[in-house]
C-alpha cells in the first residue's frame, strides 16, 4: 500500500471532495483521482461513492479511513523519532493567528521557535477564527489560535490567553498626554458609528453578543476585515473601534489613537486549538509549548 496513496484518499474522504482535496493537497485533480482509483485496484474494493455532490466513504471507505488516519500518523511519529535520534524535532508546522495577534507574535515565536525547534519548519497564516476552524479540519493548519472558541468533537482547545477590547478613536491633533480616561459606557459605545470586522468575525460576534445583553445594537459605519484597515480608516475619522491594547501598541503610529476601557468590560479569550482526528506530533505539541512561552514572555 503506497503512503501516498493512503494519504489522498484520507484527504478525499476527509473532505468529501476531490476538488477540495487537490486544492488541500496541492496536486493536479486528476493526478489525485488515479492514485485513489489505483488504491481501489489494489484493495479490491470501492472505497469512495463518486456523485455529483462530491464523494462519501463506502463501509469499506469508512474503516480504512479509521486506519489510515493512524498510519499516516505513526508514520509522522516515526519520522520524529528518526529526527531525535540525530539530537533535535523535526517536521513542519502550521500555525494560524488572528490578525489583532499576529503582528504581535510572528516575531517572537519565529524566533523562539529557530531557537528551540532548529530542524523544524514553520508556517505562519493569518485568518479569521471561522476560517482558521476549517483550516485546522481539512489540515491545512496544525495548531489555530481562535477567539471565544468552544470544544468540538473535531477541535481541542486550550486557554492561551484573555483580552479587554477598548474603545480606539483618533487622537485630536495637537492633544498632549492625558491621565488615564474613565470607562466608557458599553450603551455608549453602541451609539458610536464603528468600523468593525464582518460576521463570523469572533470579536464582531462576541460585541453583537454583550450589547445585546443590555437591549442595544452597535452601528456600523463600515465592516473592515483587517485591523491595520481599521485602524487607518479610525485615523481618517471613519468612525471609533473596539481593539485590544497590543492591537493597538503594535501599529504603525500608536500615537495616532486614543483608548477608552468599556465598562462592563468586553474581554475575549484566545484558545490554542487543534485537531482531534488527527493527535498532535511531538514537534507540534512542542510548538505548543513554545507558543504559550512566547505569550507569557510578552505578558498577554
Amino acid at each position: 500500500m503506497d503512503l501516498k496513496q493512503l494519504e489522498y484518499f484520507v484527504r478525499v474522504a476527509e473532505l468529501g471532495s476531490f476538488t477540495r482535496a487537490a486544492l488541500a493537497l496541492d496536486v493536479a485533480q486528476p493526478a489525485l483521482s488515479r492514485q485513489v482509483r489505483l488504491l481501489e485496484v489494489e484493495l479490491r474494493q470501492n472505497l469512495l461513492v463518486r456523485n455529483g455532490r462530491g464523494a462519501t466513504p463506502t463501509d469499506a471507505g469508512k474503516l480504512l479511513l479509521e486506519h489510515g488516519r493512524g498510519i499516516l500518523h505513526q508514520v509522522e511519529r516515526a519520522r520524529e523519532e528518526l529526527g531525535r535520534v540525530r539530537g533535535a524535532l523535526a517536521g513542519r508546522v502550521a500555525i494560524g493567528l488572528p490578525p489583532s495577534l499576529a503582528r504581535v507574535l510572528t516575531v517572537p515565536l519565529t524566533r523562539a521557535f529557530r531557537a528551540q525547534l532548529p530542524e523544524a519548519r514553520l508556517s505562519i497564516s493569518e485568518g479569521l477564527s471561522a476560517t482558521m476552524q476549517e483550516w485546522l479540519h481539512i489540515g491545512r493548519l496544525d495548531i489555530a489560535v481562535l477567539y471565544n472558541a468552544m470544544p468540538t468533537p473535531d477541535i481541542d482547545i486550550s486557554p492561551l490567553l484573555e483580552e479587554e477590547l477598548l474603545l480606539v478613536q483618533p487622537r485630536p491633533p495637537g492633544l498632549a498626554e492625558e491621565p488615564p480616561p474613565p470607562p466608557v459606557p458599553l450603551a455608549d459605545v453602541a451609539a458610536l458609528p464603528l468600523v468593525i470586522p464582518s460576521r463570523p468575525n469572533a470579536i464582531r460576534m462576541h460585541v453583537e453578543a454583550e450589547m445585546a445583553n443590555i437591549g442595544c445594537r452597535p452601528q456600523i459605519a463600515l465592516e473592515i476585515d483587517g485591523v491595520s484597515a481599521i485602524l487607518d480608516l479610525v485615523a481618517d475619522g471613519a468612525g471609533s473601534a473596539l481593539l485590544s491594547r497590543h492591537a493597538v501598541a503594535s501599529s504603525i503610529r500608536p500615537s495616532a489613537y486614543r483608548t477608552r476601557p468599556v465598562h462592563p468590560p468586553l474581554r475575549t479569550r484566545a484558545s490554542l486549538a487543534i485537531s482531534s482526528q488527527r493527535p498532535a506530533t511531538l514537534t507540534q505539541r512542542a510548538a505548543l509549548g513554545i507558543m504559550a512561552e512566547v505569550s507569557r514572555s510578552l505578558g498577554l
